[in-house]
């Protein structure tokens, strides 16, 4: 073998190498920008959550002004939720903390049979169950995403390409649900079936 045909192969070996890693490389970060968008998704319904409450609380507030602790509580609760976070852990533990509050709040209706048949209440609980059921959607989505991309991260041989580009883990986002029993579901016209499974989805 003369020395042309040496670097006419070693040229083409090297080529594929570069072919190879590029579709790698397209691959991580196509699996990255899926990510993005479906933490997008999981962040627009946790702002739509965030947009109920003020209304919900105003709303028991009118029934049930003497709870203060709990209504405060609530309120407290969605301030440390909208608040600028820089870790996703921080966002969870903040979310599934208003999440606890605002089981609280929500299970004071039984207290007050006026406040379980006002139309605004209902219309307003009717909307979270709405949203918290598309929250655990778009959070069971997104961790699959998340799933795929460190999956690629960890594997051989995409992990080499993944190491020198410098692709990083994500983390998964898990928060607690809110109780069904607390979120009745609208069935019919106006008729609310109760279902006690809340319970947390463990990573």
């Amino acid at each position: 073998m003369d020395y042309l045909s040496v670097i006419l192969i070693g040229g083409a070996f090297v080529g594929l190498l570069l072919l190879w890693s590029m579709g790698i490389h397209n691959g991580l970060v196509r699996s990255r920008n899926h990510c993005d968008e479906s933490w997008s998704g999981i962040d627009t319904e946790l702002k739509r959550r965030h947009e109920l409450i003020p209304n919900l609380v105003e709303v028991v507030r009118a029934y049930a002004a003497h709870e203060r602790g709990t209504l405060e509580a609530v309120v407290a609760a969605r301030a440390r939720a909208v608040r600028d976070h820089t870790e996703l852990a921080d966002i969870a533990n903040d979310e599934s903390y208003l999440v606890s509050r605002l089981g609280n709040l929500l299970a004071l209706v039984e207290s007050y049979p006026r406040l379980k048949t006002d139309m605004q209440f209902l219309k307003l609980q009717g909307e979270l169950a709405n949203t918290e059921n598309r929250i655990q959607t778009a959070r069971r989505y997104h961790n699959a995403n998340v799933r795929d991309l460190n999956n690629r991260i960890e594997s051989f041989p995409s992990n080499v390409v993944a190491r020198l580009c410098r692709f990083e883990l994500w983390p998964f986002f898990e928060i607690d649900n809110l109780p069904e029993r607390e979120v009745p579901r609208l069935s019919g016209d106006a008729v609310w079936k109760n279902h006690p499974v809340g319970q947390r989805h463990p990573r």
